[in-house]
């Protein structure tokens, strides 16, 4: 019997975000739905594109950051939550 993918995945930043007195170490991506993923296109989303995952990103985190955190974050920090937003977007034939 073939294992579910997961839903979330929790990725530690390499460089944590500031937002007032509030460090955000950590974040919660949870896999998104089709709307929210409205207004992007989804191959811009396997390539990494910045912009498409700094709409989407904000739609799915926890804490939810904004497109401004997400335009200030380390680009490792980026590429990490890049990745587990692709690998949401995966068919299960392929992940498995």
């Amino acid at each position: 019997m073939a294992k579910a993918a997961p839903t979330t995945e929790v990725v530690t930043l390499e460089t944590p975000l500031q937002r007032g007195e509030q460090t955000i170490t950590k974040v919660t991506l949870r896999k998104p739905a089709t709307g929210e993923l409205r207004g992007v296109h989804l191959a811009e989303l396997i390539q990494l594109d910045v912009s498409s995952l700094s709409r989407v990103i904000p739609r799915i985190s926890d804490p939810t950051l904004t497109e401004q955190d997400v335009a200030k974050m380390d680009p490792a920090d980026a590429i990490q939550m890049g990745l587990v937003v692709a690998g949401f977007l995966a068919p299960k034939a392929v992940t498995e």
